[in-house]
């Protein structure tokens, strides 16, 4: 038997315990963004701490200007072949509003059975405790049955993901030198299906602006002055069109520097994919895809740029009619950005875009809405091809190397703050009803999810 087979079989002996454990962290009301589960958030953080500490991860739950951060290393410092890792999730949860909707307490964690499937039911048990606890599990194992982890780990669990971190910046700032490592493991993402592992290799960022233009110094009457008066809803619907060509493709210049082509062998492994293209349009009542000509819609999804238009505001909207131009209108618009491209050069382009668009008469102003770059990771990258192969050992399926079309901000700030790439595994399923109510975690996901973060530890140790 080898290291990891004594391991796996510890990780089978011992599920029932885990599975307890699990429990009593979804046990836990903590809701970060309501402040009446201040201390339930505080509970949290310190059980996670002890339980880190008694499988000898040094951790502690940090206070900060919201609530605490776990942040452990593992006691043993002697040195260890692989890289240096650091693995990120977060205990905190979504309100559970409308509670009527719930068929149980959220907070009482319990399996019940679907469709012959076992699940653990309760609020976190998919996002993210039970993904985190797959982690700690996998370590626990390894400390059990060997004394030591085959590779470097540090922990950081925060408490705010789901109520936009404003602890977290700080947070990494401070402790910069002692979070910065090779590589993040970042455990808050899904399978492809419920047989078939996957790593997310790219995330799109965003680039969010608002642009208000202002015509007259005040609201016209149509009939007086309807020709020889802009109007400021005409520019603004002129300049929203001339943003996109007849194929989809986004006229901004430079708004494509950046932007790079899937491989061969990625362009392959999607297009293969039992992805239903169709049946994602029909679920909203569409049929027609309306991206970039030339690219399938998965890809349109997750590898391609977009530039979306979100809101549009002028003129009367009240009931009834208002023959009126308005003296101002506005948009706003939202760039989901891949590859290397520059979020504030998009900005800088799309506002001179813009401007050359608005009358010499006519005022513009834009508000900036913050941004984050795109996430991709090379098919080449050494730590991906051995989580990849080890997840397959698991599963008995090909790993998917898939894409995101939304962002994780956490993953742009390790990138920005701390230097480091992170690989996205998560155990998670599209219908876990995460945010919702019911939400719900496969019982074999979270059990082999144990078992796959071992596996991935194994491999990351091997030269």
């Amino acid at each position: 038997m080898t290291k990891l087979d004594s391991v796996l079989a510890q990780i089978d002996a011992n599920f029932d315990d885990s599975l307890k454990r699990l429990f009593t962290f979804v046990g836990f009301k903590s809701v970060s963004t309501d402040p009446a589960y201040k201390d339930e958030c505080k509970k949290a953080a310190e059980w996670l701490a002890n339980e880190l500490n008694g499988i000898g991860i040094d951790a502690k739950a940090h206070e900060t200007i919201g609530h605490p951060m776990v942040m452990g290393h593992d006691s043993d410092t002697s040195e260890k072949p692989g890289p240096n890792v650091l693995f990120y999730g977060h205990y905190d949860v979504q309100p559970v509003d409308p509670v009527e909707l719930w068929d149980d307490d959220p907070f009482t964690a319990k399996i019940f059975e679907k469709d012959g499937v076992k699940m653990i039911f309760g609020r976190g048990s998919s996002d993210d405790k039970g993904q985190v606890l797959t982690f700690v599990e996998a370590c626990r194992a390894y400390k059990e049955v060997h004394g030591a982890l085959p590779i470097n780990v540090s922990i950081l669990v925060e408490g705010e993901e789901e109520s936009a971190s404003p602890s977290l910046l700080p947070f990494l700032n401070k402790h910069k030198e002692e979070l910065s490592k090779d590589l993040a493991l970042v455990c808050d993402t899904t399978m492809w299906d419920a047989d078939t592992p996957a790593i997310t290799t790219m995330l799109r960022g965003l680039m969010a602006q608002e642009v208000v233009i202002t015509a007259a110094n005040r609201d016209l009457h149509s009939g007086a002055y309807g020709g020889p008066a802009a109007n400021p809803v005409r520019i603004l619907a002129k300049v929203l069109a001339d943003i996109h060509d007849d194929n989809g493709r986004v006229t901004i210049p430079g708004f494509y520097d950046g932007v790079e082509e899937l491989t061969p062998e990625m362009k392959a492994q999607w297009d293969a994919l039992p992805y239903d293209a169709e049946g994602f349009l029909a679920e909203v009542g569409l049929s027609i895809p309306a991206g970039e000509t030339g690219y399938s819609v998965y890809e349109q999804l997750n590898a391609r740029p977009t530039c979306e238009f979100n809101g549009i505001i002028g003129g009367y909207t009240g009931e009834g009619f208002k023959t009126v131009i308005a003296s101002k209108a506005s948009a706003k618009i939202s760039c989901r950005l891949v590859g290397k491209q520059d979020p504030e050069a998009i900005r800088a382009n799309m506002q001179a875009f813009i401007r050359a668009r608005v009358p010499a008469d006519c005022m513009v102003e834009f508000i900036d809405h913050g941004d984050a770059p795109g996430h991709s990771l090379s098919p080449d990258f050494p730590p991906l091809k051995k989580g990849a192969q080890a997840l397959k050992d698991e599963w008995g399926k090909e790993t998917i190397l898939s894409g995101m079309g939304g962002s994780i901000p956490i993953v742009g700030e390790f990138k920005e703050i701390l230097g480091m790439d992170s690989m996205m595994i998560g155990y998670a399923l599209e219908n876990d009803n995460i945010h919702s109510p019911n939400e719900k975690y496969n019982l074999e996901s979270y059990h082999r999810g144990i078992r796959s973060w071992a596996r991935v530890l194994a491999a990351l140790a091997e030269e």
